[in-house]
């Protein structure tokens, strides 16, 4: 059987799809993947891809902007070609935007799992994952889930453990490579480290001449030479970093191909690096990771998929921002962790193999671990465990997970250690949660026999009480779009909505189990 997957997203995210192509084919089937065509060249470092149909949006926004006619006879023709050529019985659509959806429609001939539209053009969502997924990637910071674990689940998938291998580099790319660096290393180079000195914006991105203290500190202890990484775009952090240094390093930024990258990150002894597709290559190619993750970046949902990696994020109450808010403290998150704490982790790294326990100064540390579900989580090398916020996305991660597999809700562990006025607030938001929930489950059940309007109006206005009460809430708001997003979905009945509502309250218990009394 084919399976066509879907993913209209960026290098990263792409990259990150690796263990859903991974399951895919070991059981047996063969899979095919739309992308992008500005990110095709990345479809060639990912494993189990069995044809790649590269996507040329580009060329169709123009053509709807100046003859829509054409854009839509280039749109058949792209799917009749995918069909042609592989014959998709399912498509595994992960990416939510609206040209996704429409894509899948147009190309499945059989089942479609992910993110789709029905007979009469609603969006449709083929499981709660995949509605948590599009709510987890418009509200970063609200999931306790990797983003690879919620394709995964997306796409109907997980119940193998992750495979985030790729393909990586040829041997004749990995010798070519080897030739480059050697050619531009400074003499008496021992080894390379790799920068990665961009991010996707620039609140995200680690201070220039941090990194720049960082390679000295490298170079005059171990002679490992420092290699700047990056885009075409980002030719100007290199001269900065370049004109702050005391010491030589290797300028690659905008001088790869994706291939090309992929051979030298799997040549560098450790990546440092910001929140980044390079970061999510270097973890696929197995190569130690260093990361950085500021202002809206946080390692619980995109940090790096390799267990032994680390991730590093300021220490401050602030941190991570919402998107799209102005920063009050002037980036203070970008300053927060210094050259000095980078320097002691990476220096324990290269001289035992392992990335340190305490220590940080300024930084909460993260290690990367496989969790008992199976899924990717963090392990604190900085004593944060029990932070109310790490404690709080434990407990989300419990009952979310049974949740959103329609299981029975059985939270597995004591009660979460949440500080008495944490504890507090959560346990009265959960109490108003359980009542409002049975409220609107006797009017529904009333509804259900006798759909008067007075008792509708009572019904939408309990509704958007709970809906109130959870978005209003930052610990419960990711909750709170769950409820509107399921809720809301077309085709739901008042026979769905009391099963949605009797779900919601089994939620609502376990996690008031899990708070614990007061």
């Amino acid at each position: 059987m084919n399976t066509l997957v879907i993913n209209l997203t960026r290098f990263g995210d792409l990259l990150q799809t690796q263990p859903v192509f991974a399951e895919l084919a070991a059981d047996g089937q063969g899979v095919g993947l739309v992308c992008l065509e500005n990110f095709a060249g990345a479809a060639g470092l990912l494993r189990h891809v069995d044809m790649v149909f590269p996507l040329p949006g580009a060329e169709l926004l123009r053509a709807v902007d100046t003859d829509w006619k054409k854009a839509l006879v280039r749109f058949r023709e792209f799917a009749g070609e995918v069909k042609r050529r592989f014959s998709p019985v399912r498509v595994i659509n992960v990416t939510p935007s609206v040209a996704a959806r429409v894509l899948a429609r147009h190309l499945s001939t059989g089942e479609t799992l992910g993110f789709c539209i029905d007979g009469e053009g609603f969006r449709r969502d083929t499981s709660a994952w995949a509605a948590f997924l599009e709510i987890s990637a418009a509200n970063r910071g609200l999931s306790p889930f990797n983003v690879v674990d919620l394709f995964r689940r997306a796409a109907g998938l997980g119940r193998l453990p992750a495979v985030i291998d790729l393909a990586g580099a040829s041997a004749e790319e990995l010798a070519a490579a080897k030739g480059l660096l050697d050619a531009a290393a400074p003499p008496g180079a021992r080894g390379f480290v790799g920068f990665q000195l961009g991010a996707s914006e620039d609140g995200r991105r680690w201070p220039v001449e941090h990194f720049a203290r960082l390679g000295d500190a490298v170079w005059e202890k171990y002679a490992l030479a420092p290699v700047l990484l990056g885009s075409g775009g980002e030719r100007g952090l290199a001269r900065r970093y370049l004109a702050q240094s005391r010491f030589p390093a290797v300028d690659l930024v905008g001088a790869t191909s994706l291939p090309e990258l992929a051979a030298v990150v799997s040549r560098v002894r450790v990546l440092v690096t910001n929140d980044t597709g390079t970061m999510h290559l270097a973890a696929g190619l197995g190569t130690p990771v260093l990361a950085f993750f500021l202002a809206t970046a946080q390692p619980f949902d995109t940090g790096p998929y390799r267990p032994g990696s680390v991730s590093l994020e300021p220490d401050l109450d602030c941190h991570p921002c919402a998107f799209g808010t102005v920063c009050p403290h002037d980036r203070a998150c970008r300053r927060a962790i210094s050259p000095e704490t980078a320097q002691q982790a990476l220096f324990s790294f290269l001289d035992d193999g392992r990335f340190p326990k305490g220590g940080y100064a300024g930084a909460r540390a993260w290690e990367t671990v496989v969790g008992e579900d199976g899924f990717m989580g963090l392990c604190s090398l900085t004593g944060h465990d029990a932070e109310d916020r790490t404690a709080w996305l434990t407990l989300l991660r419990r009952v979310f997970r049974q949740f959103l597999d329609d299981e029975p809700m059985r939270p597995q562990g004591a009660p979460l250690s949440l500080s008495a006025g944490a504890a507090r607030d959560a346990r009265a938001v959960l109490e108003d949660s359980g009542a409002l929930l049975e409220l609107l489950s006797g009017q529904a059940q009333v509804l259900a026999r006798a759909p008067h309007p007075a008792m509708k109006d009572k019904f939408l206005a309990t509704w958007r009480r709970v809906h109130a009460l959870w978005s209003g809430h930052p610990r419960f708001r990711a909750l709170g779009y769950l409820w509107m997003h399921l809720s809301q979905a077309p085709g739901v009945d008042m026979a769905g909505l009391l099963q949605l509502i009797e779900r919601h309250a089994r939620l609502v218990a376990a996690a008031k189990r899990l708070v614990g009394q007061a």
